[in-house]
């Protein structure tokens, strides 16, 4: 007998009416019409099954860490970095796994069962990287985690308590306990210079251990902030082709149009992924502007058509850099469709894969899909197609992990009462 089958499913890519099989946490088969015994079937309604969501860009050692020490007042990105400064050294252990544990919960029932989170190592401690771990082995059964050593203060421009410039050594450790991939900020150190020599070391740490690349980059409204063709060179160079990306890259935003023309294609040449952080960036970026005002986020539909791997990433939830957030991609989709102006029927939809398949891909996910022979991971969302699951922001009707249901919620349904109108009320068209 079927371990399970869901019939009467919407695919992505438009087909409708789809039975999908599974059998020991693995799609057997993705079938049209579709009917026989199961030990347990699940009737989609017509609704969209989709991949998992996936959040290519997060910082879960600071998540749900609102209000602490204090509030960023001004919501800048400079206060929010004084702040993390303030509250590391009273940072706890459990305290960290206990956050970072209900944020995983909040994730599962919004079908986001992968993050990439950039960990702080400038820490003696390395506090967070030990906590994260902790959280990566607990969720591993329903959550896929990939730890990125972050020099939050800059490799070269952080010192220990002796006054030694050893977040490196740190960084290195972090990745001897077992974090995944390797993470810079080459902004944040102290000169252009610096930070390009930054971007090679990290990049040749990388290359050595057979490991992926995912860089803080030009986070700032510098035009003249261009680390990301020094990463795009490194990338290249060291022959790492599909294994580097490029986080936030707002300063493209003011980049000229002739630099652009350059940069673009050298991305697309070296295989560097980018990832927008559309919530975050919106807000933070163009603070020193009057009017007219850059939003920042980089230029995500150019990057797009030239053939290069675009994500958006949720960045932050209730931390000392955002005090929003709930952990929900179709939000940070909703938001970047927005921002980029890409309200074409193709451009949104390309929207939803910069939260699923896009970032799925960024990861190395392996098995990742809704078809045969994939691992049994999906959503089943209160929409026919992604475009209304954008514009609804959707009910997670069902998340399953492997075969399994680990979250439900009921469907969104307004109760009215109006004369000669319908009872109810669901929000979806047509």
């Amino acid at each position: 007998m079927i371990d399970l089958l869901i019939k009467n499913a919407v695919l992505v890519d438009g087909r409708r009416d789809i039975s999908i099989i599974v059998n020991r946490g693995v799609i057997d088969d993705v079938i049209t019409g579709f009917d026989a015994p199961a030990a347990q079937t699940i009737d989609a309604g017509g609704m969209l099954v989709s991949p998992p969501f996936v959040d290519a860009h997060f910082h879960m050692d600071a998540t749900l860490s609102y209000g602490l020490p204090r509030v960023n007042e001004s919501g800048t990105l400079l206060e929010g970095i004084a702040l993390w400064g303030e509250l590391k050294p009273h940072l706890t252990f459990d305290a960290l796994v206990e956050r970072a544990l209900a944020y995983c919960d909040w994730a599962v029932a919004k079908g986001l069962l992968a993050i990439r989170t950039h960990v702080d190592i400038c820490d003696e401690r390395l506090l967070a990287v030990d906590a994260l771990l902790e959280v990566k082995r607990r969720v591993k059964p329903y959550l896929d985690l990939q730890l990125v050593t972050f020099p939050q203060d800059g490799i070269g421009r952080w010192k220990d308590s002796t006054g030694k410039p050893t977040a490196i050594n740190l960084l290195r450790l972090a990745l001897d306990k077992g974090a995944d991939v390797v993470g810079g900020i080459p902004h944040f150190e102290r000169t252009m210079s610096e930070g390009a020599t930054s971007v090679k070391l990290l990049c040749e740490e990388a290359a050595k251990r057979g490991l992926r690349v995912d860089m803080h980059c030009d986070e700032t409204d510098d035009p003249m902030s261009r680390h990301i063709e020094t990463l795009a060179f490194e990338t290249q160079r060291l022959g790492m082709q599909g294994r580097v990306n490029g986080s936030h890259l707002t300063s493209m935003h003011s980049m000229d149009n002739y630099y652009v023309s350059k940069l673009i294609p050298l991305m697309r040449e070296s295989g560097v992924s980018a990832v927008a952080n559309p919530l975050i960036n919106i807000t933070i970026q163009g603070r020193h502007d009057t009017y007219p005002k850059r939003r920042g986020m980089t230029r995500v539909p150019e990057l797009m058509a030239a053939g290069v791997d675009v994500a958006f990433g949720h960045d932050c939830v209730m931390d000392p850099w955002y005090s929003l957030g709930s952990g929900d991609m179709l939000e940070v989709a909703h938001m970047g469709l927005h921002v980029a102006q890409m309200t074409g029927q193709a451009a949104m939809r390309a929207c939803f894969d910069a939260v699923t398949k896009i970032p799925a891909k960024i990861l190395g996910l392996e098995d990742y899909g809704v078809e045969k022979g994939c691992n049994a991971d999906f959503v089943i969302l209160q929409a026919r197609d992604p475009i209304e699951a954008i514009r609804t922001r959707a009910t997670r009707l069902k998340v399953i992990r492997r075969g399994r249901v680990i979250a439900a919620t009921a469907p969104n349904t307004a109760t009215i009462s109006l004369s000669g109108r319908p009872a109810t009320v669901d929000f979806l068209h047509g």
